[in-house]
């Protein structure tokens, strides 16, 4: 190898030059590294705007009546809110960031397979964002029919639909592109020696999750065409005037968006099975059972979408068949949450942020799952439908779920990503508030769900009032929390402690490269002869 390579190869990918100067270096490099980061990057912002969105309808709800905004304005924010959570962070959020940045490095490749594909998912990324947040702005009001797009109102809505609707569509083909790109990476280009039983677990939820994006995906993206294609040219597909069903909207929209919540939450059981064996100093438990319940849920979670729907007025075989499946696919969730318990069960425990991270998400995950139970169940659902339960159950999975894994992942690999240590101490300090915050925002909403409290309104009648003011506190202790947090990983990155290889002592191929990488990741391909959480 020339010494120029050389070179090349020990400049850290964060100090490379390469073609072009300054932004355009990051715009238009094809580094998964630099890739990761900006999708990083680009999520912060959306994510801090959704979050003050939620928040604002959260002061709204501390009282009934008008507090600071109107019933339209409450419906554009909830659907913006839903629209920049789900499409734009939830489900692109860990593949994209984490996936990008450490797939390739966890398995021993230099980059994904399709470098140039990877920056083109990132663009289109941008673009469908651009497009879908531009409905806020131009046209006839914001929309307000909620993130679902729910046919009949989706096209009889006077406001501006149709910039969200194909904002929604274009950034399917990103989810696309990164899954196809994962699946012929994890296929293609592991290391010699990496048998599929040798790789890491996060690589094995981003293989699960990617046949997801790729299989699932198309369906809303036709889904949502369809909208687009009534609201332009009446043509009666969800239109009963025209002959159309508005049910077969809902069955199309949840037959992905079911599949979608297990975007959401494979990846982040990926990183919790990172997290843990590293932290507990052990050997996974059970590291088959947790390869085959994540390929297991991937497979189930296709055939439950009719559990949103038990209100729908479908046949009876149709709702007991779902509710059957819907306690299906617990077991894998449940296995794997035996699985870190055992893991942790007489371990030497050294207890670090990202540690504790993983343990405050066992705890939402488990709230969040067993409310889902009550969900799936047919004779509670009836009452439950629709209520403030459902919304507060939904953020314990989803926000719950992997916000609580992104975090987690973000304070495990941030030394490997930039170089540098986070104070441990402000990162602890803000994952308390957090999580104290986060549990007094949501835990009234199973309350208020219970004795009747509809969601998606702006008012509610004044017995409602006491649990609403703690909910509403809690938000702002949340966000004072998130404040803490980011502002101190922020700040660490310029002025962080300088990080060592392997700060945790961690035994996957990404702690055995320098931090932060360098631009081809390892001066030669790694063979691995041993299993990769080989602690003694």
């Amino acid at each position: 190898m020339s010494e120029a390579v050389n070179q090349h190869t020990e400049v850290s990918y964060l100090e490379y030059k390469g073609r072009f100067k300054g932004l355009f270096a990051w715009i238009f490099s094809t580094d998964h590294k630099r890739i990761g980061l900006l999708y990083l990057y680009s999520m912060l912002v959306l994510f801090s705007v959704a979050a003050l969105l939620g928040l604002a309808m959260k002061i709204e709800l501390i009282a009934p009546g008008k507090t600071i905004m109107d019933a339209q304005t409450y419906n554009s924010f909830f659907t913006l809110h839903g629209i920049t959570m789900i499409f734009l962070i939830v489900v692109p959020g860990l593949p994209a960031v984490f996936g990008n940045f450490f797939l390739p490095i966890m398995i021993g490749a230099k980059d994904v397979a399709f470098p140039k594909l990877n920056l083109l998912s990132w663009w289109i990324y941008i673009i469908g964002a651009f497009i879908a947040l531009s409905a806020q702005f131009i046209g006839d009001g914001p929309p307000d029919t909620g993130w679902t797009f729910y046919a009949p109102y989706s096209f009889r809505t006077g406001t501006n639909m149709l910039p969200a609707v194909t904002g929604a569509f274009v950034l399917g083909f990103s989810s696309i592109a990164t899954g196809i790109n994962f699946i012929v990476t994890i296929h293609r280009m592991r290391a010699p020696g990496m048998t599929w039983m040798k790789m890491p677990l996060f690589p094995w939820a981003l293989y699960g999750t990617s046949w997801i994006q790729v299989l699932a995906t198309p369906i809303v993206g036709v889904t949502l065409l369809m909208i687009v294609l009534e609201r332009t040219m009446q043509i009666g597909f969800f239109d009963p005037a025209l002959g159309g069903d508005p049910i077969l909207y809902q069955h199309l929209f949840w037959i992905y968006s079911h599949p979608a919540v297990y975007i959401m939450i494979l990846p982040a059981m990926g990183v919790i099975s990172e997290i843990i064996p590293t932290f507990a100093r052990k050997t996974i438990f059970g590291y088959k059972a947790i390869v085959v319940s994540t390929l297991a849920i991937a497979f189930v979670g296709y055939f439950v979408w009719g559990h949103h729907m038990f209100t729908s007025g479908m046949s009876g075989t149709a709702l007991y068949t779902f509710s059957i499946l819907t306690f299906f696919v617990a077991i894998p969730s449940a296995i794997k949450i035996f699985n870190w318990v055992a893991t942790l069960h007489k371990a030497s425990i050294d207890i670090q942020t990202p540690f504790l991270w993983a343990l405050c998400f066992l705890f939402v995950f488990m709230v969040g799952g067993l409310s889902g139970m009550v969900l799936g169940a047919l004779s509670t659902n009836v009452h439950l439908h629709d209520t403030a339960f459902v919304v507060a159950h939904f953020h314990f999975i989803v926000f719950g779920g992997t916000g609580y894994a992104f975090f987690g992942a973000i304070h495990y690999w941030y030394p490997k990503m930039f170089g540098k240590m986070y104070d441990k101490s402000w990162a602890n300090i803000g994952l308390a508030i957090f999580f104290t915050g986060f549990n007094i925002l949501y835990l009234p909403m199973f309350y208020l769900g219970m004795t009747g409290m509809p969601r998606r309104y702006y008012d509610y009648v004044d017995e409602f009032h006491g649990p609403n003011i703690v909910s509403s506190l809690g938000a702002l202790l949340m966000i004072s929390g998130l404040i803490i947090i980011i502002t101190n990983l922020v700040r660490s990155a310029k002025h962080g402690e300088p990080a060592v290889a392997d700060p945790w002592k961690g035994k996957t191929l990404e702690w055995t490269v320098a931090s932060p990488p360098s631009l081809e990741n390892f001066e030669e391909i790694p063979t691995v002869t041993k299993h990769p959480y080989g602690y003694e």
